[in-house]
């Protein structure tokens, strides 16, 4: 059973900065797919972004491109998720997923597609 650990939201102003980083309680997170999501209250999950087992490939919503970064980091089990130019519409619970697998990179976008989540981390961004 993979363990998923968010961590680093918080609040901040508009404009500011986050890294959140989803901490994996499995020997080799390099195995692993795995994705950022975001919800608010009364809506759906929506996906934000995603990076292959190897980091060679990553995805991003139109609505964070070129402000997120995803990483990941195979030495410590950990996937970092670097939100700059927040916006408050960026504000909701951010969940971390992962799917294990080498070859799923075409699965990515929804819920469905990954078997692990962590309980979620909040940001809140002020106006």
């Amino acid at each position: 059973q993979v363990q998923l650990v968010e961590s680093g939201g918080g609040l901040v102003q508009a404009g500011g900065s986050l890294r959140l980083s989803c901490a994996a309680s499995v020997r080799t997170f390099t195995d692993y797919q795995t994705g950022w999501f975001r919800q608010t209250p009364g809506k759906e999950r929506e996906w934000v972004t995603a990076i292959n087992w190897n980091g060679r490939l990553t995805d991003y919503a139109d609505s964070v491109k070129g402000r997120f970064t995803i990483s990941r980091d195979s030495a410590k089990n950990t996937v970092y998720l670097q939100m700059n130019s927040l916006k408050p519409e960026d504000t909701a619970v951010y969940f971390c997923a992962a799917k294990a697998g080498f070859e799923v990179w075409g699965r990515r976008a929804s819920d469905v597609d990954y078997d692990y989540w962590g309980r979620g981390t909040q940001v809140t961004v002020s106006s």
